[in-house]
């Protein structure tokens, strides 16, 4: 009985380290491709820890192990449960705190907002050089158009769902003055309004 609850708890992973530069290791996972940032994890829960060019950090169920360029391993990983967080409504705006980059924010849930939007002087505290790193493009405003930057977010942070590398918008100016949590991150969520709460959430 206690084999037969951990098959139904375990999935089995065959997991090849393919890659590894410093702070960064792209993994192969049951066919498929990953890159990943100490901090990132995997679909089925393979979390980085560290990397150089010799060697990985891994954390799988809880358990660090040490891993050379070229490993390759069969594991068996518990599949993460279900993402989530919840953004409270006050004046019939939905407000409320994550990450981006590492740097913590807060923001407004804009479903409006085709992406996460903010203005140059919040890009340059998550340490976005805009300017040399963005693409260049025109944004609609009530003032008609104007100008701004289409860049990557490495990693964003809400609750408990991270998505990586997410489009972001930095406009010219100061506007707009709280950073719009649009689209480019909603759009890959489940969306539930309960009363006051918006619940988001991510399934792996």
């Amino acid at each position: 009985m206690l084999m037969l609850a951990w098959s139904l708890l375990a999935h089995a992973a065959d997991l090849q380290i393919q890659g590894l530069f410093r702070d960064m290791a792209i993994l192969e996972v049951d066919g498929m491709q990953y890159t990943l940032r100490p901090g990132d994890t995997t679909p089925q829960g393979i979390k980085l820890i560290r990397a150089d060019s010799e060697k990985a950090i891994l954390e799988i169920n809880g358990r660090q192990e040490t891993y050379p360029l070229g490993s390759q391993i069969s594991t068996a990983y518990s599949r993460p449960e279900m993402a989530e967080a919840v953004i409270y409504r006050r004046q019939d705006m939905y407000f409320g705190n994550g990450s981006i980059n590492s740097h913590s924010v807060s923001f407004i849930v804009d479903t409006g907002a085709s992406a996460i939007s903010m203005n140059e002087a919040q890009a340059r505290r998550l340490g976005i050089d805009f300017r040399v790193v963005g693409d260049p493009i025109r944004v609609s405003t009530a003032n008609g158009l104007a100008r701004a930057y289409k860049v990557n977010l490495d990693r964003v942070k809400v609750g408990d769902i991270q998505l990586n590398n997410v489009t972001g918008i930095v406009h010219e100016g100061n506007s707009p003055q709280i950073i719009l949590l649009g689209m480019s991150f909603l759009g890959q969520l489940e969306m539930q309004r309960d009363g006051e709460r918006l619940v988001l959430k991510k399934k792996w």
